[in-house]
């Protein structure tokens, strides 16, 4: 298998408690991945250390992308600045023209295909803090695709959005991966995955299984995921392995 991603013995700890345990995986290549598991089971926090964005205790994230793209969770997006559709779109192409640069004429034109792309033509101007939570995240896919990235990273994009926009931005989806791009996303509804993933990663703070949808989905393997979440201590002892910030 070509592996667009692959974890080898990762562990990454919150106050030297480990939130994801010795994870060993391969993310496949140009194909749609979902991360499944009960709540609390370190989804979140395993797609953020592929980033690099929290500290790993032990083992190591080896990535064969060139250009990465990342939607965190809107909760974790401040709506409050006030900005427009428009120039949040064109905050896709940041690596490009950075803080002191500017956006060309091509760049205007992107940012305007892709929201239509996503259903918004005509929003360019409007606040986007006047947007409902399902216009705003059809603003974040505009913006992924401005960063026409190989590799790209969802987590909850489909969280208390309404039908048509989950189907709409599932389109988009799809069409990454015809462009053969990697998308792996942090999910809840276990029909979905069924329906649109091929492949999945189960976790419960520890590797259950990943690999091709329709075995990690097990029944035997979702009744395990959620005994080992229950039966997971917040109170056990820290984690003794010195931190490594090394890749």
């Amino acid at each position: 298998m070509n592996a667009a991603l692959r974890l080898v013995d990762l562990t990454v700890s919150y106050d030297r408690h480990p939130a994801v345990h010795h994870v060993s995986a391969e993310i496949p290549a140009a194909e749609m991945t979902a991360i499944v598991g009960p709540n609390g089971a370190g989804k979140s926090t395993l797609l953020k250390a592929m980033l690099g964005l929290v500290p790993r205790v032990e083992g190591r994230v080896e990535c064969a992308a060139r250009r990465i793209a990342y939607l965190p969770q809107q909760a974790e997006i401040d709506r409050a600045f006030p900005i427009s559709v428009l120039d949040t779109v064109l905050l896709g192409r940041w690596s490009r023209f950075g803080g002191f640069g500017a956006a060309n004429g091509t760049d205007i034109h992107d940012a305007q295909h892709a929201i239509e792309a996503v259903g918004l033509g005509g929003f360019e101007r409007r606040p986007i803090d006047t947007l409902s939570v399902g216009q705003f995240q059809r603003v974040l896919f505009a913006r992924l695709l401005l960063q026409d990235a190989d590799l790209v990273l969802l987590d909850e994009p489909f969280a208390a959005i309404d039908s048509k926009t989950v189907s709409d931005l599932m389109a988009v989806i799809r069409r990454w991966q015809a462009e053969k791009r990697t998308v792996v996303a942090v999910l809840h509804d276990l029909d979905q995955v069924r329906r649109d993933f091929p492949n999945s990663l189960l976790l419960a703070r520890e590797l259950v299984d990943a690999g091709p949808t329709s075995r990690v989905l097990s029944p035997e393997n979702l009744l395990r995921a959620r005994a080992m979440a229950e039966a997971w201590d917040e109170q056990a002892d820290a984690c003794d392995v010195p931190m490594r910030l090394s890749a």
